[in-house]
């Protein structure tokens, strides 16, 4: 057991191009270009924006600067109820060993449970600044499960209980929720993304 290999993302080391890519793949040139993807499968060589780490990079930047606001805020930030998230570290040997549909659904329903804490967040924070964050959060993981099944990924059906989700763990901390958010774009995310058939493939 202690031999075993595990990959724990620091949400204080930084991705490289943080800067770079917030001028180059603005937010909304980078969902333009997931847009252009699915319009057109009919070339031969399509453009293929949902393989490129910068669109990833960029929802963590984001996810970073929310982190910020949430540190920053003071007064109504708090959640009202405990919230189930993802653990976010990754034993390789055992995720090596999972296949396909395994690893997509440890991510969809990390993700679900991300996007159902920041909802209940949303509704109990009442600073203007940090609601512009959570929103763009949660629109982003919108565009992360819409990236998914763009990779042939079977959409997630959520169970009627998340304790039936394995590989969890509760907090009743707000503070929680967007490193979680981080660690788990910056860690499992990635790997699937890196991982998926699609984005083997050569462009020449």
């Amino acid at each position: 057991m202690s031999n075993r290999r595990t990959y724990v993302p620091n949400r204080k080391e930084p991705v490289r191009g943080y800067e770079d890519t917030a001028m180059e793949f603005p937010r909304l040139l980078a969902l333009l270009l997931i847009l252009l993807e699915w319009t057109q499968t009919g070339l031969l060589y399509p453009l293929r924006p949902i393989c490129d780490r910068k669109v990833l990079e960029l929802f963590i930047k984001e996810a970073r600067d929310a982190e910020d606001a949430m540190k920053s805020c003071s007064d109504g930030c708090s959640l009202s109820n405990s919230v189930t998230v993802p653990k976010t570290q990754v034993v390789l040997d055992l995720w090596e060993h999972k296949n396909e549909l395994e690893k997509a659904q440890e991510v969809q329903s990390g993700l679900w449970l991300i996007e159902k804490a920041l909802n209940l967040l949303r509704t109990n924070v009442r600073n203007t600044a940090l609601h512009s964050h959570i929103d763009n959060s949660i629109r982003n993981l919108g565009s992360l499960n819409a990236v998914l099944l763009r990779l042939n990924i079977q959409e997630y059906v959520p169970p009627t209980n998340t304790a039936d989700i394995s590989g969890t763990w509760g907090t009743s901390s707000a503070t929680d929720l967007f490193p979680v958010y981080i660690n788990f774009l910056r860690g499992k995310v990635n790997l699937l993304l890196k991982e998926a058939q699609a984005c083997q493939t050569d462009v020449s």
